[in-house]
């Protein structure tokens, strides 16, 4: 029974990790779409799109210049051709696998498997073959071959299909695309999504307290084990193995011997400390990782860089207003390289680092002591690393740097940290240390924007995940001042309003020296996701979001694939489901959350309550088993089985029942693992069979 149980188990998670990734409104240079001020004169589409009116022109001349003299194969051209402007265009020509010409079409087996609308009766890739086989097409973008394709076009110098290629089947395996479940195809029209059925929320959060520790930043070892890093804001990093789930095992974790101690360096207080480590995706290998710390410059040696606040970005340090009776800029942000000592080893926990500093990547002087985040990661598409700024304001962004193009505070940076420039090179392109700019970040489309600007508007992100399953879905959430909490989608070249808006809403600074941006001069892009402040405490409000991760872990089958936040005053823990499915729309709830009666810590509740005392929710975190994880000031806390916290979830297909336990409150029977994989069992037995 054991092996059989180990069998499906392990048949299902394949299955699971292979589900291909899912649809969000995303254009072609990975920007977000507009709501386009004008209607398009030649693409016949409306709402939220990917093209402008000069787009749109480029787009016209070139079907012209094709000079099709068949006007329904010359119909069905125009329509391939302004698929560039549907909002799901990214997806369409299937931007994460290498560039293309033309979207993936729709052929039969698509339309069978995919998410959006089926309006197709039959294949319009086949429909496009008939339509124009003998039809002379100039400059035909069927006449290269896909990249990676294995079947390339009969004659390249001709410009009828049926001389490019052998054969309709021929010609749709090369431009059909892919026919996995939750594909995007084009079927001649504007992309639009089945009304599915909305994912159910779950009815509850269970968790277990692995450990007493207080810890603002989690990450998963990069070589796939069971280890994970651990730091806290005073600057020490922790190695520590994560217990298998449903074992009674706690973190391990020895406080007295961390990975690295950067505390002499490291200026520690209420807003300051270190915020951030991101461990290179070659970590394994390379021993590459980086620190993101603030720097005292009057206490710490070598803490020392260009401030924020400067001509390039029109502003003079001198006219800004002292904060915490400190001058501008003596308080730097620091983004440090380091190395582990001798030899890497992916089972050791025992691991070293040397608290010398290999390189200093990154330096930015903050002309005001607040609000300047520091989270740092590396993304799973692209190998760059993104680094979170606030505005560096207690309120208001007084002097509009969120909005200002020329300064790098309300921002997301991307910058590539494996092609390191040369000294020279680091004042001749008046760059903030040693790093590159990767050359399609947004500067290469705006050149009014810094190069190393991502995305702007941001008042202080505050933690940011990519999705594992989608490696282009970037989440963060943004702190609010006065009424709003929000979490954004990011996309290349975003702006997300602060301070013209907070959240959705129109914001009125009280003080505004550095000036105000018009809303009628930006394109913001709102929240997915938020919440106002009263609705955590009518009274007190809320306290600052804390973003979290979409959950892609087999433990809780019913949380699956809802996006989990949380508050940092603990109390408020919500999941978010999109609704329809892959639209990047969502539904949110509050949902309710318990310890587990088995948990291998204690967990203290409120009193008067059955919800745990978490205190402060400091941030979340994932392990390379995708189980998610709540830093918080009264421990680390584990998502578990539904069950152990009597949580009904039909997924799983148990029965809630409590266990005896070892009075140590640490001893969990097979029986229970049985239970929790019951799920998995039920679903697969039906492909055993």
């Amino acid at each position: 029974m054991k092996a059989f149980v180990t069998i499906l188990f392990l048949l299902y998670h394949f299955l699971l990790l292979h589900q291909p990734s899912s649809s969000l409104p995303l254009c072609t240079d990975l920007r977000a779409p507009l709501i386009s001020k004008t209607p398009l004169a030649f693409c016949p589409y409306n709402g939220s799109v990917c093209c402008d009116s000069a787009k749109d022109l480029q787009l016209q001349k070139q079907f012209h210049a094709m000079n099709i003299s068949d006007s329904g194969c010359a119909a069905l051209m125009k329509s391939i051709l302004c698929a560039m402007c549907d909002q799901f265009s990214a997806q369409l020509f299937m931007v994460e696998s290498g560039p293309r010409e033309v979207p993936a079409l729709c052929s039969s087996t698509l339309l069978v498997n995919s998410s959006q609308s089926n309006r197709a009766a039959g294949s319009f890739c086949s429909t496009v073959w008939d339509a124009c086989q003998n039809v002379s097409i100039l400059s035909s973008p069927f006449a290269s071959s896909l990249q990676g394709s294995n079947v390339g076009p009969a004659d390249s110098g001709s410009s009828k299909l049926n001389q490019l290629w052998q054969s309709k089947s021929v010609f749709c395996d090369a431009f059909g695309g892919s026919s996995y479940d939750g594909s995007i195809c084009f079927d001649g029209e504007q992309v639009s999504l089945e009304k599915s059925e909305t994912l159910a929320l779950p009815k509850g959060l269970c968790l277990e307290k692995i450990g007493n520790g207080s810890y603002l930043n989690m990450v998963a070892h990069p070589d796939g084990s069971n280890h994970a890093f651990f730091s806290n804001q005073a600057g020490k990093i922790w190695l520590a193995t994560i217990p298998e789930q449903s074992s009674g095992g706690t973190l391990g974790l020895d406080v007295s011997r961390p990975f690295i101690d950067l505390t002499d360096r490291v200026f520690f207080d209420s807003s300051f400390g270190m915020m951030g480590m991101a461990f290179h995706p070659n970590f394994a290998h390379n021993g590459r990782f980086f620190a993101s710390f603030n720097c005292d410059k009057i206490r710490t040696p070598g803490c020392s860089g260009r401030c924020a606040c400067n001509t390039d970005a029109n502003c003079d340090p001198s006219k800004l207003n002292s904060s915490n009776a400190a001058p501008p800029c003596r308080y730097h942000k620091v983004i440090a390289e380091f190395t582990v000592n001798g030899t890497i080893s992916k089972h050791s926990s025992e691991q070293s680092a040397s608290p010398s500093e290999v390189r200093r990547i990154f330096t930015l002087g903050l002309p005001m002591a607040f609000n300047h985040g520091g989270q740092i990661l590396f993304g799973p598409a692209d190998g760059y690393l993104y680094v979170m700024v606030g505005d560096g304001a207690i309120r208001d962004d007084p002097y509009d740097f969120s909005q200002n193009k020329k300064s790098l505070l309300g921002k997301i940076l991307r910058l590539d940290i494996d092609n390191l420039p040369s000294a020279n090179d680091i004042g001749d392109l008046n760059l903030w240390g040693n790093y590159s700019v990767p050359q399609d970040n947004p500067f290469s489309e705006d050149k009014d924007l810094q190069p190393e600007i991502w995305a702007l508007g941001l008042r202080n992100p505050w933690r940011c995940s990519f999705d594992s399953q989608r490696p282009l879905y970037f989440i963060c959430a943004d702190t609010g001042q006065d009424h709003y909490e929000e979490v954004d989608i990011i996309t290349k070249g975003g702006n997300y309003g602060w301070h013209v808006y907070e959240g959705p809403f129109l914001f009125n600074p009280q003080q505004s020296p550095g000036g105000i941006t018009l809303a009628n001069s930006i394109h913001p892009i709102f929240p997915v996701l938020g919440y106002n402040h009263s609705d955590i405490n009518k009274k007190e409000g809320s306290a600052a979001v804390s973003g979290g991760y979409f959950y892609r872990s087999s433990t809780d089958p019913c949380m699956f694939g809802s996006y989990l936040y949380a508050d940092l005053y603990g109390s408020g823990i919500w999941a978010a489901a999109e609704s329809p499915e892959n639209s990047g729309n969502f539904s949110t709830a509050r949902i309710p959350f318990s310890c587990a009666h088995d948990s291998p810590n204690n967990c203290s509740t409120i009193p008067g309550s059955s919800l745990p005392t978490l205190g402060y929710i400091y941030s979340f975190g994932e392990d390379n088993r995708k189980d998610i994880f709540i830093l918080a000031s009264s421990g680390v806390y584990r998502v578990v089985c539904p069950s152990r916290c009597n949580y009904t979830c039909s997924k799983e297909n148990v029965t809630a029942i409590s266990l005896p336990t070892h009075s140590s409150g640490k001893k969990l029977t097979n029986l229970h693992r049985v239970l929790c994989l019951s799920f998995f069992l039920s679903s697969m037995l039906y492909f055993v069979i």
